[in-house]
């Protein structure tokens, strides 16, 4: 398959003509139209800084339904124990740049550029873009962000300072997620550890078509984090919020 060049037009050819190894398009740029537009379309951005951009659409796809998160045991007993705080949308920038910086302290490749947090900042600010903090001892402990659209959360990375602490995120994600009716996670690709907390591949035609529905749902735009506390309140005793 061919690799598509994008105009300053805001358009995108359909996601099955990626090729093999998921790639799409290049070029463009990191609008606010645009980057939803892929969303919606099942394709985000994923690059590195000093290349262009590039767009992705891979097949099969990883997803996580809410109520099929698994709960490591561990995890539960510190969770009982109110080892970890939790709130929503309160350090969006903090939560991504932390993400970008996890990977370079372990040396690892990030797409997670200067361009990409300032994009997803104005995406945040805009009420689509949402982070889940962890906190301990008054300090962010861990956190995940991604970009919320109809009925589903399109899950972009997590960062891990303290042990457990983005699987604690991740488990309080699903849980509201699951309250407020998304029909499921974006995970994109496969990944062990993911597999190991619930997630699933699943067939490109069966997402893209999944897809389609679930945007159809109205857009619960931001900020989460009064939502958040109120339904902690009612449905997670045992997870303390801040």
């Amino acid at each position: 398959m061919p690799v598509f060049q994008l105009s300053e037009e805001i358009f995108f050819p359909p996601p099955e003509l990626a090729r093999e190894d998921g790639l799409l398009a290049v070029g463009g740029d990191l609008s606010q139209t645009r980057i939803l537009t892929a969303y919606q379309m099942g394709i985000f951005p994923w690059y590195s800084a000093g290349d262009p951009i590039l767009w992705w659409a891979p097949t099969p796809r990883l997803i996580l339904l809410p109520n099929e998160f698994k709960l490591p045991k561990r995890l539960g007993r510190e969770l009982k124990k109110g080892a970890f705080q939790f709130s929503m949308d309160l350090t969006f920038r903090e939560v991504i740049s932390q993400c970008a910086a996890i990977r370079v302290k372990k040396r690892e490749d990030t797409w997670i550029n200067q361009e990409m947090i300032e994009a997803y900042c104005l995406l945040h600010e805009a009420g689509y873009a949402h982070s889940l903090e962890c906190w301990q001892d008054g300090k962010l402990a861990g956190g995940l962000y991604g970009i919320s659209v109809g009925g589903v959360f399109f899950g972009e990375s997590m960062f891990s300072k303290v042990s457990n602490s983005s699987k604690a995120a991740l488990a309080v994600l699903s849980q509201v997620l699951y309250d407020w009716r998304f029909d499921f996670i974006d995970c994109q690709m496969r990944t062990e550890h993911l597999v190991s907390l619930g997630a699933k591949e699943i067939p490109g035609p069966t997402f893209f078509q999944w897809l389609q529905n679930s945007i159809l749902k109205t857009d619960r735009k931001g900020p989460w984090n009064e939502a958040f506390q109120y339904f902690a309140k009612q449905k997670l005793p045992l997870f303390e919020t801040v």
